[in-house]
C-alpha cells in the first residue's frame, strides 16, 4: 500500500541531512513494532516540493510531501493512526493530509524513477564494505539480489526479477549522504525492472538497494 502525505511549511530551518529525523517520525507514528528485527518490506521517499536553500539548510515555503509504501497493509493502518495522534514530522512541519495511492498497472519491463537515493554495497572482506555506483559492472547483480532476498522472505521460492540502472538516462548522479556521521555514497538514476508483474509490484512497494527502511531506494 502506498500513502501520500501532504505536509505544512516548516517553521524552522530543515538541515540538509534531515533523513534520520524523517526516519524517526515514521517510527514514532508506527509506535511499538518489530520492524527493526525484520527485513525491511517498506520504503519511503525524501521530502519533495519547492525547497529553497537558506543558511544552514532548506525551507519549504509552500509545504512539502512524501510517500510511504508498505507491503504489509497492517503497518499502513497503524501509521495513519499514529499521525492522527501526533501529526508533527520535524522542524515545525505537520502532516496536513494522508491519501492512499492507487497501485498502477505495470509493464514488463518497467522503468521507475527513484524517489530517494539508492544505496548498494558489497562485502570486500569481514571488516570492509564497498559502495557501488551505477558505473560498476556488478551493481545490477547486487540490485537484483536485495529484492530477491526480500521476495524469498515472503515465501516466493523462485523470484522472477531483474533490476538494472537505466544506462540511457542522460544525467545519472551519485550523492554522498551523511547519516549521523556515516557517509554513504548513493545513486540517483532511474532503474529498469524485468520479471513477473507481481514481483515488479513488490519492488515498487518495498524499494530497492539497502536501508529502504531508513529512506533509501524508494521508487515511483
Amino acid at each position: 500500500m502506498r500513502l501520500h502525505l501532504t505536509l505544512s511549511p516548516n517553521t524552522q530551518v530543515v538541515p540538509f541531512n534531515y533523513q534520520h529525523q524523517l526516519t524517526g517520525a515514521v517510527h514514532k507514528w508506527l509506535g511499538d513494532n518489530d520492524l527493526h528485527d525484520k527485513i525491511s518490506l517498506y520504503s519511503f521517499s525524501w521530502l519533495r516540493g519547492q525547497a529553497e536553500r537558506v543558511k544552514g539548510g532548506l525551507h519549504f515555503p509552500t509545504g512539502a510531501h512524501f510517500m510511504l509504501n508498505f507491503w504489509e497493509a497492517d503497518y499502513s493502518s497503524k501509521l495513519i493512526q499514529g499521525i492522527v495522534d501526533d501529526s508533527e514530522v520535524m522542524y515545525g512541519i505537520e502532516v496536513e493530509e494522508v491519501r492512499i495511492g492507487k497501485t498502477p498497472t505495470f509493464e514488463n519491463p518497467q522503468k521507475f524513477k527513484v524517489a530517494s537515493p539508492v544505496l548498494i554495497r558489497k562485502n570486500v572482506d569481514p571488516q570492509k564494505r564497498q559502495h557501488l555506483t551505477y558505473k560498476d559492472s556488478d551493481v545490477d547483480d547486487y540490485l537484483s539480489r536485495t529484492v530477491i532476498t526480500k521476495l524469498k522472505e515472503i515465501g516466493e521460492s523462485k523470484p522472477d526479477i531483474s533490476i538494472k540502472f537505466d544506462r540511457n538516462y542522460p544525467n545519472p548522479k551519485t550523492k554522498l549522504v551523511d547519516i549521523k556521521g556515516s557517509k554513504l555514497r548513493t545513486n540517483l538514476c532511474p532503474v529498469i525492472i524485468t520479471g513477473d508483474l507481481k514481483h515488479i509490484e513488490f519492488a515498487w512497494t518495498v524499494g530497492i538497494g539497502e536501508l529502504t527502511g531508513s529512506g533509501f531506494g524508494a521508487l515511483y
